[in-house]
This record gives C-alpha cells, structure tokens and sequence, in this order.
C-alpha cells in the first residue's frame, strides 16, 4: 500500500478475530517501526510483546481490579486527567465516545452495557495481543512521551501494510502493579502505552467508526506563503 493510503485508512480497532498473530509478523513490524525518528537518537523505547496465558492473566487481572473499582497505583494517576470541560478538546472526546455508544448501541441510561463497553479497554479489546510500551525512567519525561509518539506511530501505520489493526491506550496499563508482575517490569522502566493488536473483526460495529478531523485551514497558519 501506499503511504497516504496507509495513513488514511488507520483508524482504532476495538473488535478482534479471535486469530493468533505469527511472532515473525510482530517482530517485522517492531523491527520497522524502530527506525522512528527520536531526539538525539536515543531511542529511549522498549517493547514487551503480549499473547497466550501471560495475556489472559492480564486481561482477567486488570478487569477484576477496575470492577471493584480499585483506584490505579499512583506512578499512573496522570492518565486518568480528563480534557477540561468547555474546550474543544473536551468536546471531541465526548463526540468519538457517542458515536462508539450510538453504533454499539449502548444507550447513556444503560449502566449494564456501559460497564461492559468500559471493561472491554481492560481486556486490551480480547487483541490476541498486546505492545507493552515502556522507557527508561532516568530519561527527560518530555522527550520520552515525544519519543514514544513517534515510534508508536509507526507502529500502527506497518500493522496496517501487514493486515492488521491496532488501538492505543491507557486503559491497558493502568494498573501497572498488575502488569509488573505479569510481565516482570523492572520498577526503572516508565509504563508509556498499552498498543492492542491483531486482525481486525468487520463484523464488529465499533470498527466502522472513522473519527473525523479537523479541516486544514482550521489548524494551520501560514507565515510567508
């Protein structure tokens, strides 16, 4: 596929076939995606693939913890900060959250179907496999997420030219305490994002959601031109 094509036909995935994805796939599209420009060229990233038991212990885990409603360790507070109310950043995040709503139809007074939806991000969408994201914790907090942007970009862009789907988020490592153990993170890695990934389900109504953009006029000022 072509690059532009590539770009415009990545969008979040929230429904998976239940299908394993080969480790030579996911170790082509990582060995890719780290040619991801960073600051000095650190690379300042590191990646813990996912699957089988370890990934359903996690899922299982991390469901469990937010059903009790168990607060998130405090090195992932700043995940959990909301846009403030009354931006347009604030609006967007409510816009793409009715969409998902209204095409899953889960109707806003279903507290059931709600709860439901919510622990599907803990279960990483049932991805048959998830990135774990991390960096080194000795490393500038600002260049490591500008970094991990980056590469995670990428990411997302060569699972499309391989036939699959992705969606980034901080539900999946919320619970990093959880993840620790499972996963055996050392406590001098910053957890950076969670990546859900693997073939996507057209089945799933969720997965027809485009969520729009902005117009270019809208975002850009020229000087000089």
């Amino acid at each position: 596929m072509e690059l532009q094509d590539i770009i415009k036909e990545r969008k979040s995935i929230r429904g998976y076939l239940d299908k394993t994805v080969p480790k030579d796939v996911l170790n082509k599209i990582l060995d890719i995606s780290i040619r991801a420009p960073s600051s000095k060229n650190g690379q300042p990233w590191y990646f813990y693939v996912v699957t089988g038991e370890p990934l359903r212990q996690l899922k299982q885990t991390c469901e469990d913890r937010f059903v009790r409603s168990e607060a998130a360790p405090e090195e992932m507070a700043h995940i959990l900060n909301e846009p403030e109310k009354g931006t347009v950043y604030r609006d967007r995040q409510v816009d793409i959250g009715k969409r998902l709503f209204k095409v899953m139809e889960i109707e806003r007074e279903n507290k059931d179907k709600r709860m439901e939806w919510m622990k599907r991000g803990f279960r990483y969408f049932d991805a048959p496999a998830a990135i774990i994201l991390v960096g080194d914790k000795s490393h500038p907090i600002e260049g490591l997420y500008l970094d991990a942007g980056l590469v995670i970009q990428n990411i997302c862009l060569v699972a499309v030219d391989f036939g699959l789907g992705t969606c980034i988020e901080n539900q999946g490592i919320t619970y990093s305490d959880v993840i620790r153990e499972i996963v055996q993170i050392p406590d001098d890695q910053r957890l950076l994002a969670a990546i859900a990934i693997g073939y996507p389900d057209d089945s799933f109504p969720a997965n027809t959601i485009i969520s729009p953009r902005e117009n270019v006029e809208d975002v850009v000022t020229w000087c000089g031109l």
